[in-house]
């Protein structure tokens, strides 16, 4: 069983709920993060959750989601869920948006509700995605165009424009942002 954190309002901890029960109509607020994956020319790596995931399936958007464990530090679960997700090993992971949160509601009426901190991660390798998180990847220019994104990634390069053209400018946040069931 994969545990995600539950959060009150202000982003502490209020306990824990399995992640395959979590998701649903009343999606409670829990703690997850998003990355944007670049490679050393700049490209960013756009990916295309697979048909079997429970929250926006076959729906194109940034590199990496995920969700820390209970205790589990963001850095960490961020390097986890890229090995996991596409085979990649960060040479780089800077937080960049300590305070990104959301809410959004699929057609069927599952809820996302994420207090969700951005990372920008720097790779030298290729994706090998596993099959059952990512059905398809592609290096594409900064910032992707011309394609349909996720709720949380259409929000998110809202803000990450804001930051300037150039991912490898963007300054980075402080951590001491974060919710405060992320800091350790």
């Amino acid at each position: 069983m994969e545990l995600v954190v539950l959060l009150d309002e202000d982003g502490y901890a209020t306990g824990t709920a399995d992640k395959a029960e979590v998701h649903h109509e009343r999606t409670p607020l829990h703690l997850a993060f998003s990355a944007y994956v670049f490679d050393p020319d700049g490209r960013f790596l756009l990916t295309r959750r697979a048909m079997g995931k429970r929250t926006w399936p076959g729906v194109w958007t940034n590199s990496c989601c995920g969700h820390p464990g209970p205790g589990e530090d963001m850095v960490s679960t961020v390097r986890r869920r890229l090995r996991d997700e596409l085979g990649l090993v960060a040479a780089e992971v800077d937080l960049v948006l300590p305070r990104f949160r959301y809410r959004a509601t699929m057609p069927d009426g599952v809820v996302e509700n994420e207090m969700c901190p951005v990372y920008r991660v720097t790779v030298t390798g290729q994706p090998a995605p596993d099959p059952e998180e990512v059905m398809a990847f592609e290096w594409v220019e900064w910032p992707p165009r011309d394609r349909a994104l996720s709720p949380w990634a259409t929000e998110q390069l809202v803000e990450l424009a804001e930051m300037g053209p150039d991912p490898r400018v963007w300054p980075v946040g402080d951590e001491q942002d974060l919710p405060p069931a992320a800091l350790k």
